[in-house]
């Protein structure tokens, strides 16, 4: 190898590095960044823009120059150096451009020298910006493509594939939700008291939202997609961290973790789907269901009952402590559910009741309740329907009608090795 090829290759090197880097500290960091910038600018889309062109200034500098301590200090005073600098082309001259000035000099020296931001510590600025992120003026999908790029730090190809949608429609997505926000002259703040619980509600609904996804992908390849659930756990930790006192936070985090603790489980060697009474237990994360414990308990200190997190994170808790299925408390499972049924009542509650009727008196009243819910309409096309009613028929020997039950949920699956496992079932295998 020549020396010019060698520099080539070293700058190479030096390149793929700086992006690593630069990819690491915005999944991260962002969060802290776009919420320090909105606080500065007062513009939540102007804010992102800033720290996107310190993200390419970074990858044109840190080849060269390395990359510096602290990297999201460094990032954050170069954008308000750009937010200077866009000011003064304006010719919006005022005292705040004199006081950044001044400190900028201090910062970009501590993005050198200081600690790194631990990455677990999530400041007010982040919770003004979640609380932004999940305006109501902004529809669901918006809500979730805009947590995920601005406070979970995923790059809209990475929500893209997640959701299965092209990137175009995330982008789409993304700048309509900035230009409501603006239009709507949404502020930089934590709603006042009486709009912080429909607030709060959006945010957990959203987060949610992203945990089940994640659990279990509705369409695609792979049957989960854990680093989203994953994202989903540090946000909800981030929140419980701001608001302690909040129950339905602790409860939306212990169900998270909970159920996230069966996840080195859930698929095989191929990625194929272990369902719940093939899993080893001995593979389930035990520090996960420590947590998710604790947090149920903390919430359940808080007082008021328990909602709708708090009693599914309560029957994930009876599952994470069962030895086995058969050992598993499904009475109180059944009575868990009846109580969700009647705060939170959906058809797919009543599903997941008479999956749980099932394991505790028998298949035969349970059938008759997913024989309601067919009857009814209200899950139509919604593939764990006939998958149930076909575990059920099976169990009862009749297995012809299992198997066509099978078919039908085969065809209606979203998801490839979901639809492989049905379609298995439907052929008798």
């Amino acid at each position: 190898m020549t020396s010019s090829d060698e520099t080539a290759a070293a700058h190479g090197a030096d390149r793929a590095s700086a992006e690593r880097a630069v990819a690491a500290v915005w999944r991260i960091e962002s969060a802290k960044i776009v919420a320090t910038l909105t606080r500065m600018v007062g513009d939540f889309g102007l804010a992102e823009d800033l720290a996107q062109e310190a993200l390419v200034d970074a990858l044109r500098q840190w080849p060269s120059e390395g990359v510096p301590r602290n990297a999201a200090a460094w990032l954050t005073a170069v954008a308000k150096r750009k937010a200077i600098d866009g000011w003064r082309r304006r010719e919006r001259l005022d005292d705040r451009i004199a006081v950044l000035a001044h400190d900028l000099e201090q910062e970009q020296a501590d993005a050198v020298d200081a600690t790194p931001w631990d990455p677990d510590a999530i400041d007010d600025d982040v919770l003004r910006l979640t609380f932004i992120s999940c305006h109501p003026v902004l529809s669901r999908e918006a809500q979730v493509a805009l947590t995920l790029r601005v406070v979970g730090g995923l790059a809209s190809e990475e929500i893209a594939r997640a959701f299965l949608v092209p990137t175009a429609t995330v982008q789409q997505r993304i700048v309509r939700a900035k230009k409501t926000l603006a239009a709507a002259n949404v502020p930089f703040e934590v709603p006042p008291r009486d709009e912080q619980p429909a607030r709060l509600g959006a945010i957990l609904g959203v987060l949610y939202l992203v945990f089940n996804e994640g659990h279990t992908a509705s369409a695609g390849s792979d049957w989960m997609r854990p680093e989203l659930s994953d994202e989903a756990i540090r946000l909800t930790r981030g929140l419980a961290a701001l608001m302690p006192r909040e129950r339905d936070v602790h409860s939306l985090l212990a169900l998270m973790e909970l159920t996230a603790a069966r996840f080195p489980a859930r698929v095989d060697a191929k990625g194929d789907p272990v369902l719940l009474a093939d899993q080893d237990r001995r593979r389930w994360d035990q520090d996960r269901i420590r947590r998710g414990r604790a947090a149920l308990a903390r919430a359940d200190a808080l007082g008021g009952g328990r909602g709708a997190y708090g009693l599914q994170a309560a029957i994930a808790e009876c599952h994470a402590v069962a030895p086995s299925v058969d050992e598993t408390d499904w009475e109180r499972i059944v009575v868990l559910y009846e109580a969700l049924g009647r705060i939170a009542p959906s058809p797919v509650v009543e599903l997941n009741r008479a999956a749980a009727v099932a394991m505790a008196t028998g298949p035969t009243a349970a059938l008759k309740i997913i024989d309601t819910l067919a009857e009814s309409g209200a899950l139509r096309g919604y593939h764990l329907l006939p998958a149930t009613r076909g575990e059920l028929l099976l169990r009862l020997g009749r297995a012809e009608e299992a198997r066509s039950e099978f078919a039908v949920a085969a065809n209606l699956a979203g998801n490839d090795r979901e639809r492989a496992l049905l379609a298995a079932k439907a052929a008798g295998r």
